[in-house]
């Protein structure tokens, strides 16, 4: 374990940053929550106020932070790109101002061959903002992240609990390596503070490689015990496609068009260089489902 340090932890009421904040204080470091609204935070660290598109109401949290963990992002928005990016800089200039020694982001997979959607290209570029002030950044770049209250897992399960069959795009064909929540929150906690993480891009993922339709099938026979008919159609466009998601989902219309564009991109891991600073087996995706059933229906 790294030397106890204070870590700064934005979108700690959020989907990662609630887990991740009492993983960091389990492993010894001082644990700072920081959100808009500090009054009503009920979570272990503590509590401090800050807006990542106010930079002036960053200087507070960030005084004396050795690592900030950033977390943020403008998915609902229908202008997030500019969002994303006006944040990403705000933050940056602050963490610099107040003499953070590293920042560590969670991104997005996807080759820099493809062209990517406007959400992977918007997490490319919210890291090289991040960066730019020259506080060392560590990138984890995922892809569906399978843990109860994530947006692309709700998806997966709420298509499966609530449909007895499904009409699906060919963006369902597309391969991608989801990762268990409790993965990513291993991964992130392992790289905070540690000086060989510095500067550094990380892939990170479960064991293996799926289609969007084995995924659903998985969560189907985990949850229900039986697949689900599924009919593939060649065009199903992505503004019909979130319609569709919108209409039995309650993810909402723009999240759900922003989520759906990045699904036509291969997203694996290519480099598993992450494994020789964070060593550990990864959890299987049928495991994540079942832990991620079992999550939900505790909250």
């Amino acid at each position: 374990m790294s030397e106890p340090l204070t870590v700064l932890v934005t979108g700690a009421t959020g989907f990662v940053g609630r887990r991740l904040v009492p993983e960091l204080i389990e492993q010894g470091h001082d644990v700072r929550a920081m959100t808009r609204r500090p009054e009503q935070y009920d979570g272990p660290g503590e509590p401090v106020a800050g807006d990542v598109f106010d930079r002036a109401s960053l200087t507070e949290p960030l005084s004396g932070v050795d690592v900030a963990v950033y977390l943020v992002h403008s998915l609902d928005d229908p202008d997030f790109e500019q969002k994303d990016a006006d944040a990403a800089r705000n933050f940056a200039k602050a963490a610099v101002a107040c003499g953070v020694r590293q920042i560590v982001y969670l991104g997005g997979l996807g080759s820099e061959e493809d062209t990517l959607s406007p959400h992977l290209r918007s997490r490319r570029e919210v890291e090289q903002l991040l960066g730019e002030t020259g506080v060392p950044v560590t990138v984890l770049r995922a892809a569906i992240v399978v843990g109860a209250g994530g947006i692309s897992w709700e998806l997966t399960r709420q298509l499966v609990k609530n449909l007895p069959a499904m009409v699906v795009p060919r963006w369902v064909s597309t391969r991608t390596q989801p990762i268990a929540l409790d993965d990513v929150i291993r991964y992130l906690a392992g790289v905070v503070g540690l000086p060989e993480a510095f500067g550094r891009t990380f892939e990170i993922g479960g064991p293996e490689q799926l289609t969007y339709l084995e995924m659903l099938q998985v969560a189907a026979e985990v949850s229900a015990g039986h697949r689900v008919p599924i009919v593939r159609v060649p065009v199903l466009t992505p503004r019909l496609s979130s319609y569709w998601l919108a209409l039995v989902t309650d993810v909402d219309l723009t999240t759900g068009r922003n989520l759906i564009d990045s699904m036509g991109t291969e997203v694996v891991v290519t480099d598993n260089s992450i494994t020789e600073l964070v060593p550990g087996d990864p959890v299987p995706y049928a495991e994540a489902v079942r832990r991620a059933l079992e999550d939900h229906q505790q909250d």
